[in-house]
């Protein structure tokens, strides 16, 4: 939010009350506290006058967090996101000759100046480069008059609407990225954000996951804990600054130091979760009924067939909303008419090894037979009047489970059991982006608004456990839409409804790689688009980049996305991606294990895995699949793509070498155009690694030892250890195997398995 008309000028009925000085501190145990006030003339300025009370805290290694409270008698009645917090590694030192404090943990320290009128603070790291920090007036309380809830009448009581008001600083050419799935430019300099759930499809401004983490080309990361709506100005207002406010009386941040981007992830995930695994069989290629269209059990079986018939393999079949009667969603009922024997028909397709996902949202319309149930036992959010809170923008009169309520939760989970037990896997958690804030209450009494973002996690996580109580850890999964901080613990996540055009297909791609520099390793999004029907040229491009995504579903609005339908052309398209993807099905296990450890994507934005090349970090249009595997997806329909090759750090070990050809290679630090047909695309194999595949797979699930194949692209740099996962439990490693270069030069030795080793280039 914008409270400021140039450097000079407050925007008309506003007011900011600036720290300048530290009144005094007191330093106990691990902890720093201040107080913080105006400018000091004399001691008649510590009247009628703000201040802000700071405390500094280290929650782990390599992180400090600053909260900051104006007035501290509010009721907080939550929620909160969950912060995993250790103690015993921060260092307090204080020099009293020069008034300044130094909070050091790890490699990351604030140093803070309380000389009269002095307030600084400087984060920077062991060398001593600073990050970011507050300058002069960066810490304030707004008060703003242009509030429905300010009325002169008042006199003196008049109430403004109180912000809390931090600006932090960038240095020249520093670059911001991240803050959730955001589909505008990658780069977020010069944007406003709200973070702030909403259902605005993916050509907007809005986004279904809004994280307030950013992450800074500079080395660092700085994270909102703040559950309600979260306004970021990022060079916006302040050109040298990013402006952050929130309404109310408190706001807490922290800043995460890395020794490069992938480390500021691994610590940011550390602190907000890691990110859960999923199981193999998701990897597959997923095919749903799509959205408004008529199908019956006639209709889906006759797709199924058609794949079988066209050899493309398949993994999961989704039934999207009209599995269920209209005006009853969500009733978590086959409607019979359309399925008169459901039990049997998932069996039926359950024996034709596929995996069955079923649509829900966290709704109840009023024509369904749950609605009276949860209206009786209070399992709906309610108007402050008791009554249930309801509306018909989606379905007509319908209520929003209260998931603060046990009891809702256990009601909402035996329906899912029950579809567990007709053979559903997987759960597709759609919408909770559409949560009311105004004349509400929980069943706990949470803040409504800071319930606004958070209710996704709330209900993400009870349909997540549901599944994981039923097939074990790290073998459940979703495919959901919406997302808050601590997200990635619940995955998977796709991108929301795209347009069937090549731009909405840019675009989803800015969006996942957004998403996935906020800790989030697993994305998806609408092959061939959501809304329209993709020309077939389209619907190719979209199924090479689809089949390179971690996971993968055709999915449409009002017309199918069997590939038959838009040539058969385009089954031949689809059949090679897929079985390109599940032959790389090692590497994606071992990839993924990797993300969960580190909390690093499976699709990487180009200078995450390249920080020392500043020509990475302005790149949207193409990604790493991966440490080894470069994708640039072609976005015209002419075929023809401009694509970067980044520098790696140790040129001897080669050069990057096509998928398709190992004779064409790439030089690190150019830019290529090339014309591609629809049966390749730029996909490069990195200079100096081992990438492990097995073409004998049918499935992502098969067993994982026999038929592994070793590609050797140019000169290791020493010994390089490939990790065989297990695709039955995708947390256990069954084998490690050990690449080393051979005394020739040219060649390696491998230890652990026998394996095909195919040289690449060397």
């Amino acid at each position: 939010m914008k409270f400021t008309e140039g450097m000079w000028c407050l925007r008309e009925g506003v007011n900011i009350e600036w720290m300048s000085n530290v009144e005094r501190l007191r330093v106990q145990q691990e902890t720093v506290d201040l107080l913080l006030n105006k400018f000091q003339r004399h001691r008649g300025d510590t009247l009628n006058s703000p201040t802000i009370s700071a405390k500094v805290t280290s929650p782990l290694d390599g992180i400090i967090g600053v909260k900051l409270v104006h007035w501290a008698g509010n009721v907080d009645n939550g929620p909160h996101y969950a912060i995993d917090q250790e103690t015993g590694h921060a260092t307090i030192t204080q020099n009293q000759d020069t008034k300044k404090l130094t909070y050091a943990s790890g490699p990351l320290s604030l140093d803070i100046n309380s000389n009269p009128n002095e307030l600084d603070f400087v984060f920077h790291s062991e060398s001593s480069k600073k990050l970011t920090g507050h300058s002069f007036r960066s810490i304030g309380y707004v008060r703003d008059a242009r509030s429905a809830k300010y009325d002169t009448a008042d006199g003196i009581y008049a109430e403004k609407q109180g912000y809390m008001l931090v600006e932090l600083d960038l240095g020249v050419g520093e670059k911001v990225y991240g803050l959730g799935e955001r589909f505008g430019p990658l780069v977020k300099n010069g944007q406003t954000v709200d973070i702030w759930n909403e259902d605005g499809g993916t050509s907007s401004e809005l986004a279904y996951k809004n994280i307030p983490f950013y992450i800074s080309s500079k080395g660092y990361g700085v994270f909102v804990n703040h559950p309600g709506k979260v306004s970021l100005e990022v060079q916006s207002e302040r050109t040298t600054r990013v402006n952050i406010s929130v309404s109310g009386e408190e706001l807490e941040y922290f800043v995460i130091f890395g020794t490069s981007p992938k480390d500021v992830l691994r610590r940011y995930t550390t602190l907000t979760g890691k990110p859960a695994l999923v199981p193999a069989w998701s990897y597959n290629l997923w095919l749903t009924t799509s959205f408004t269209t008529n199908y019956d059990e006639q209709t889906v079986t006759g797709f199924l067939d058609g794949f079988k018939e066209r050899d493309i393999p398949l993994g999961v079949f989704h039934f999207d909303c009209f599995w269920m009667k209209s005006y009853q969603w969500c009733d978590f009922d086959f409607d019979d008419e359309m399925f008169p024997d459901a039990a049997g028909y998932l069996k039926r397709l359950k024996d034709r090894g596929l995996r069955i996902s079923v649509w829900i949202n966290p709704y109840v319309g009023q024509a369904s037979p749950l609605f009276e149930e949860g209206k009786k036992n209070g399992y709906f959010i309610k108007r402050t009047d008791d009554s249930v809170w309801q509306w018909d923008f989606w379905q007509a009169g319908m209520a929003v489970v209260d998931f603060t309520n046990p009891a809702a939760c256990t009601w909402y989970t035996n329906h899912l059991e029950r579809l567990m037990d007709m053979g559903v896997d997987s759960f597709k958690t759609d919408f909770a982006e559409r949560i009311p804030v105004k004349g509400i209450k929980y069943h706990d009494n949470s803040d409504p608004a800071r319930m606004h973002n958070y209710y996704a996690l709330l209900y993400n996580r009870i349909v997540y456990n549901a599944l994981n109580a039923r097939v074990g850890t790290n073998q459940g999964l979703l495919f959901a839409r919406s997302a808050a901080p601590g997200g990635q613990q619940f995955p998977v996540h796709w991108g929301g409804d795209c347009e069937s055009t090549f731009e909405a297909m840019a675009e989803s791609l800015r969006g996942g790689l957004s998403l996935m520099l906020s800790g989030y390793i697993f994305w998806a999004s609408d092959i061939g688009g959501f809304e329209g029907t993709p020309p077939p040229a389209l619907y190719k491009r979209w199924v090479q980049f689809g089949l390179l995504s971690s996971h993968s579903r055709l999915h449409g609005s009002s017309s199918f996305r069997v590939p038959w339908i838009y040539g058969e052309d385009c089954s031949d398209v689809l059949r090679d991606c897929v079985k390109r993807k599940i032959l790389l099905t090692p590497y994606i296990l071992q990839e993924a294990l990797r993300g969960h450890r580190e909390g690093v994507p499976l699709m990487r934005a180009l200078f995450l895995e390249f920080p020392q090349d500043l020509n990475t970090y302005a790149v949207d249009t193409q990604y790493m699949f991966g440490s080894n595997l470069m994708v640039a997806p072609v976005f015209s329909e002419e075929g023809e793509v401009t694509f970067y090759v980044p520098r790696v750090e140790d040129e001897s070990q080669g050069t990057w070498v096509s998928w398709f050809d190992y004779s064409k290679t790439y030089e690190g630090g150019r830019w290529y155009t090339e014309t591609h047909g629809f049966d390749t695309l730029p996909i490069l194999v990195r200079p100096g690694t081992v990438t492990i595949t097995n073409p004998l797979l049918k499935a992502p699930e098969d067993a994982a030892l026999e038929g592994i194949q070793l590609l050797v692209n140019g000169r290791l740099d020493g010994k390089v250890s490939v990790e065989i996962v297990n695709p039955g439990q995708t947390g256990e490693v069954l084998k490690t195997i050990q690449v080393s270069p051979a005394a020739d030069g040219k060649s390696v030795e491998v230890e652990g398995q026998e394996t095909e080793v195919i040289y690449l280039h060397k």
